[in-house]
């Protein structure tokens, strides 16, 4: 089969095995895949990776249980291996033994075929299109935020960075009540928010004020530096993106603040599934570009240069 594959110097599109799957596996052709920021950190050096790279995908099952055949499937990424501790308490995001779909230990998405567990799949509903259903897992992301705070109605929240994540946390935000400010550095990219009536502001614009919580979602250590200083005092702070590179950053605030840090990472994808089903979060017009499988090693550059969104590859 053909697929992207990154072999810790260069990507390219290049013919790789079949996956091939074990009892507890499916296998999805896949439809479409999208390039998000993690990809861009691997081919940088971030895991150590070494595989097919790609974690956001949607296809159709052509090898499992006989009630998955032929349907249309989505596939959270990480492979828990059911058994330890973090497992038997609903933790298989955490287990230590996981593999992670693209990221680690196991082939990701960016090609005809992928191998997932079978626990992984969630059916796409008909009214999901494939470009919107390559969403879920960023916008399961997103949600999971829902999972670790309390947003209560008319809640103010700052959203800092208007990247693809950025653009999805503020729209789920909102959709659950909050008050929510998106701010970023790109005019074009806030407009998607203030089409939804979620209000915005230039970075060089902003006064800063403290809000009770704040996301940070630039994945810079500026951006983590500006998320710290616009906390109120006993507010919270999401940490929804890695700062893969080392940096120092003065984190006498939190302690001073008494400010509550949340570690934010994978999220459930039902509610994303719904959201999507219901129009209620608009992911297309995050799209900026669609290439072929055979052009993904060029949609993994064009995705890397300044002010691009989402970039799809076409896998079928």
């Amino acid at each position: 089969m053909r697929a992207l594959h990154w072999d810790g110097t260069v990507a390219r599109v290049t013919d790789r095995p079949d996956p091939s799957p074990n009892a507890d596996q499916a296998i999805l052709r896949v439809h479409r895949a999208g390039i998000c920021n993690t990809d861009l950190e691997l081919v940088r050096g971030y895991m150590n990776f070494r595989g097919i790279l790609g974690h956001e995908l949607v296809g159709v099952v052509e090898h499992g249980p006989a009630e998955w055949i032929g349907r249309r499937a989505v596939a959270e990424i990480n492979f828990a291996c059911g058994r330890c501790p973090s497992c038997a308490a609903g933790l298989g995001r955490h287990c230590p033994r996981r593999q992670v779909m693209g990221i680690l230990d196991a082939d990701g998405a960016m090609a005809e075929r992928v191998a997932v567990p079978i626990a992984n799949l969630h059916a796409v509903p008909d009214s999901v299109d494939d470009d919107a259903a390559v969403f879920v897992e960023p916008l399961a992301a997103a949600f999971e935020i829902l999972e670790q705070v309390q947003i209560e109605p008319k809640q103010s929240c700052v959203v800092l960075g208007d990247g693809k994540l950025g653009l999805l946390v503020a729209q789920v935000l909102a959709h659950a009540g909050a008050e929510v400010l998106g701010v970023g550095k790109h005019l074009d990219k806030l407009a998607i928010l203030a089409r939804r009536d979620i209000r915005t502001c230039l970075l060089d614009d902003w006064n800063r004020a403290p809000a009770p919580l704040v996301v940070e979602a630039t994945g810079s250590s500026a951006g983590l530096t500006a998320a710290i200083a616009s906390v109120r005092p006993r507010g919270t702070l999401i940490l929804k993106s890695t700062v893969a590179t080392p940096s120092a950053v003065d984190l006498s605030p939190l302690v001073i603040h008494e400010i509550t840090v949340v570690g934010s990472r994978c999220g459930p994808f039902e509610p994303a599934l719904r959201a999507l089903a219901a129009g209620a979060i608009d992911v297309s017009s995050l799209i900026f570009e669609r290439v072929t499988l055979r052009d993904a090693a060029h949609g993994l550059q064009l995705a890397a240069q300044t002010g691009v969104l989402k970039v799809l590859v076409d896998c079928a």
